[in-house]
């Protein structure tokens, strides 16, 4: 079985074949062509944030999170293996993640990895995750079969030297004290390797009062941003808005945003800040830092200058600036069958951000899913898709459910309006709980 694209959809895909009996030829771009966004030759290459959001079963990412381990996923076993503190976030050292997937990856003894470029739709029995950032003639193939190219925009967070941050301005410490509970050696050797008041709080907060809230947003409207191309229109996803974009439609949007200053107080005030900034662990010894929500299309040289403005980051360095670049994604409910197959070439499965996900672990659970499909029919049986009250199915059935000529078809993250409505009406405060529960059950029963 082919696999074309070495992203975490790819590797997740390879993996539940190799793992099922099937052998698998996994065939990466890199080194061969390299992307704007990427910088390495490793797979599972994690180019935007390290976060892949909450671990509370409780939360829409946390509840898809436990579906994908109990299915035995290869990429939630290798971000546990590799996690960094982050409060009840899921983050990872993001080389140390790569590294390890691309060392089970290789390693396994059904899976043979290729690095050369497919530009082109395969003849035979495939698997095609080459991510959001598909290009060349497989993207112009893609873009004839769905009548139309399909894109938003996604954008990249600053990430700053950690020796360049300020520590009498910026304050360690998570939103209500929720930090990263330590249940692994790797997690051991990062609050071991990390500086004494490490274990106060998974974040670094640079706060600022009201005025330097109003100085900043100011210049993050005024600053210069870098234009899509005059063909193309600047759509962007609501869950991952550049930092300028929500500046631009408030002064206090940021603040009730990603700048939301709940849960924290300053030590030197004893008070509350207006609003923060908080910077989150890169990499397990703490070295890097990256500023949470902060994804932007500002020109780097306003980078610099307007992220300086923040308490604590004047002196700040940083070791990769924000940028923007388009993901590209098919009409998935018009094209794609029940197996996640091309409705015009069966053969052909797509998995991951480009049928229609937006985030990390979506994307995994759809190369998790056609890799169970594609399995399953290389065998002579059939695979049923996970009950649509779990995370994962009401994922499927956003890429795969009908919809009317006029009904617009979006990328989603998970989240519990894509679930079906619960059977009784519940307090709003139990509802989390509720549906958490339905879904760990169902799943049980279907993975089982």
């Amino acid at each position: 079985m082919l696999v074309v694209g070495g992203g975490l959809a790819g590797c997740e895909a390879a993996w539940q074949l190799a793992e099922r009996g099937i052998d698998v030829i996994l065939r990466e771009s890199k080194p061969e062509v390299m992307s704007a966004a990427h910088s390495t030759p490793l797979l599972a290459e994690i180019v935007c944030s390290n976060s892949l959001r909450s671990d509370a079963v409780e939360s829409p990412a946390g509840l898809l999170k436990a579906e994908l381990r109990r299915a035995g996923s290869l990429i939630l076993a290798c971000a546990d293996a590799t996690r960094v503190p982050a409060g009840e976030a899921l983050a990872v050292d993001r080389f140390a993640f790569a590294r390890l997937v691309t060392s089970r990856i290789a390693n396994h003894p059904r899976i043979r990895l290729e690095r050369r470029v497919v530009d082109q739709l395969p003849d035979g029995d495939a698997i095609i995750a080459t991510g959001p950032l598909t290009g060349g003639r497989l993207a112009r193939q893609l873009g004839e079969l769905c009548g139309r190219p399909l894109y938003f925009y996604d954008a990249i967070a600053p990430i700053v030297d950690a020796e360049t941050i300020d520590r009498t301005i910026a304050f360690r410490a998570s939103r209500w004290g929720h930090d990263t509970k330590v249940a692994a050696d790797a997690d051991a050797d990062a609050i071991a390797d990390a500086p004494a008041d490490a274990e106060s709080g998974d974040y670094l907060n640079c706060p600022l009062d009201r005025d330097e809230y109003a100085a900043f947003v100011a210049a993050v409207r005024a600053g210069r941003k870098v234009a899509p191309h005059s063909f193309e229109e600047a759509r962007y996803f609501e869950g991952c808005l550049p930092v300028e974009v929500m500046a631009d439609r408030g002064l206090d949007v940021l603040a009730f945003g990603p700048m939301r200053p709940v849960g924290l107080v300053d030590p030197r005030t004893g008070k509350r800040p207006h609003a923060v900034v908080q910077l989150r662990p890169e990499t397990r010894h703490l070295s890097a830092y990256n500023l949470v929500g902060f994804q932007t299309r500002l020109a780097y040289p306003e980078q610099q200058r307007i992220f300086r403005m923040i308490p604590g980051l004047g002196a700040a360095e940083f070791l990769r600036m924000g940028s923007i670049h388009r993901n590209s994604y098919v009409d998935s409910p018009r094209l794609l069958g029940a197996e996640l197959e091309l409705r015009s070439r069966p053969t052909i499965r797509l998995a991951g951000q480009i049928t229609g996900v937006e985030g990390y672990i979506e994307s995994t659970a759809m190369g998790l899913l056609a890799g169970r499909f594609a399995a399953a029919r290389a065998r002579g049986t059939v695979a049923l898709p996970p009950p649509p009250e779990s995370a994962m199915g009401a994922l499927y059935v956003h890429v795969t459910r009908p919809r009317a000529a006029r009904e617009p078809f979006e990328p989603m993250n998970i989240n519990f309006g894509l679930l079906p409505p619960l059977a009784a009406r519940a307090p709003k405060r139990d509802r989390r709980r509720l549906y958490a529960a339905r879904a760990v059950a169902a799943f049980g029963g279907w993975v089982g």
